[in-house]
């Protein structure tokens, strides 16, 4: 495992010559050139001001750019990415929130950041890409404005920022730190067996912690390469696998879907694809889906667990010839797991209770924010908000999000048991469970279900087929057959919320 503790330590691992970022139509950018685009892009910051503790939000679109910007800001003071796809309002509260000393877009942009920018008199610095030049080669067109704080950046200086999503709440600012991010970068290659000979395929958005540590930072932490692509695109996918002979790549459950629903015009691709593994995370990857990808790729596929407050990783099924187990988010990889009572207590293996992590990776707390702070940390303990167990082996199975347990008349349903049974039906490619407000058992249980291409079956047969499976209050009492199941900006379906979503909020008939 690494001993890195800062971003600059893990970026000495790749040898000069090798390549470390890669992008369709592009040459590759090597290692050595990289630690010098670091040390510039550095160099070009502090000559403005701007250095250690200071935030840089970054709006950049998916690419060589934006992996580029983030290492080389990260190195050296706090990056702070954004989703390029927030309108105005949006930036402003970010932005303000976020404290930004500077605000980093591609030149020539019309992005709304740029306004909200100028609202709150924050500068803006052009990224001017070299297009001509490797990929991820850029400058920043930025003023000499005096020195930047003094001093190299430490393991306890914080490297990157980032909002919980807020699906229930105003989302909290997660400062992580050099140690945490380096830590989980060191993990993730651990648990992955990475080295210099293998390369990362990334589809995932890199304003998020999955694509950021995972795929990046993990990468460049085991000298291998990666191939920043523009985004997520099931029809580019596998040509990107032609291109570049990935030796792996790491996704959501919904993108492992879109690009198994192409595999079959793809054989071809698939047969010369060279993937030693396929890992997946951020949700809940249904074990049929699971049990197609290793079918169609001939790959162990690895389900992994994380969360913005563990900088990503805290477990990770093992590869081959360790057992993988589908429905469980595998052993710990990296920080230590505990099942935690409400009392704070230790629970016995098989034991149900909230899954609770500490280690080098986790955050050290929520900025601004005590109340978040004293209901999520408990002697040492972070508590995920996340219900599971452990078993014999250490496996750990995540049952369901706390706030999203579904509380239908004091009886409680795990929405994941409901989605995997549904699952089985061979008429559905997509399910989630989800609570529909009632008023007299509280909640009741609801479905969205996508059927597969040319496959057919009603509202009726799918309750039968989950009534034969399912206790009877589990069964859902309201499902939804749609086109698509609405998704967050990383791809991942949006249960909390879903019935108003679907206009089931109010409906007599459905809370009769």
């Amino acid at each position: 495992m690494t001993t890195a503790q800062t971003i600059s330590d893990l970026l000495q691992a790749g040898q000069d010559h090798d390549p470390a970022i890669l992008a369709p139509d592009r040459d590759p950018l090597t290692y050595g050139r990289l630690r010098a685009l670091v040390r510039e892009t550095g160099a070009s910051l502090a000559a403005a001001g701007i250095g250690r503790g200071d935030r840089i939000a970054i709006v950049l679109p998916n690419g060589p750019e934006m992996a580029m910007a983030f290492v080389a800001i990260a190195a050296c003071a706090t990056a702070a990415p954004l989703n390029p796809a927030y309108r105005q309002e949006e930036y402003d509260f970010y932005l303000s929130d976020l404290n930004a000393r500077a605000l980093i877009v591609l030149d020539g942009s019309d992005s709304p950041a740029v306004a909200a920018a100028g609202a709150r008199n924050i500068p803006v610095v052009p990224l001017v890409p070299d297009p001509a030049g490797p990929a991820g080669c850029f400058t920043l067109s930025i003023a000499e404005n005096g020195a930047a704080t003094a001093g190299l950046v430490t393991a306890d200086d914080v490297a990157l920022v980032l909002h919980t999503s807020g699906t229930t709440s105003r989302p909290k600012i997660v400062p992580l730190s050099q140690r945490n991010v380096a830590a989980s970068a060191g993990n993730i290659a651990e648990s992955l067996k990475l080295t210099a000979a293998d390369r990362c395929l990334n589809i995932m958005p890199l304003f998020h912690i999955h694509g950021l540590i995972a795929a990046v930072l993990a990468s460049l932490g085991a000298g291998a390469g990666i191939v920043c692509t523009p985004g997520f695109n099931a029809m580019r996918f596998f040509p990107w696998l032609s291109e570049f002979a990935p030796t792996w790549y790491t996704a959501v459950p919904t993108m492992h879907q879109a690009i198994l629903s192409r595999a079959g015009r793809n054989a071809d691709i698939i047969a010369a694809a060279k993937l030693r593994l396929i890992r997946s995370s951020s949700a809940s990857l249904p074990p049929q889906v699971m049990a197609e990808l290793e079918e169609v790729f001939s790959a162990p596929v690895v389900e992994a667990y994380g969360m913005t407050e563990a900088a990503h990783q805290m477990a990770c099924n093992p590869l081959p010839p360790l057992a993988r187990k589908p429905g469980t988010v595998g052993l710990a990889a990296g920080p230590e797991i505990a099942i935690l009572g409400p009392a704070n207590d230790v629970l016995s293996v098989g034991a149900i209770g909230e899954v609770s992590i500490r280690g080098a990776n986790v955050t050290a707390g929520y900025e601004n924010n005590p109340k978040a702070n004293a209901e999520s940390f408990t002697d040492g303990w972070f508590r995920t908000g996340d219900q599971g167990k452990l078993d014999d082996d250490g496996y750990l199975t995540i049952t369901g999000r706390i706030k999203e347990i579904i509380n239908r008349g004091g009886e409680k349903v795990s929405p994941r048991e409901v989605d995997e049974v549904l699952m089985d039906h061979p008429a559905v490619a997509q399910a989630v469970a989800f609570a529909i407000a009632h008023p007299k058992l509280g909640e009741e249980v609801g479905a969205a279900i996508v059927l597969n291409e040319g496959a057919s079956a009603d509202d009726r047969e799918l309750r039968d087929y989950a009534a034969s499976r399912l206790a009877d209050f589990k069964v859902p009492r309201k499902i939804v057959i749609v086109d698509e199941i609405p998704k967050g900006p990383t791809g991942k379906l949006q249960r909390i919320g879903l019935a108003k979503t679907l206009g089931l909020e109010g409906d007599e008939e459905n809370a009769a």
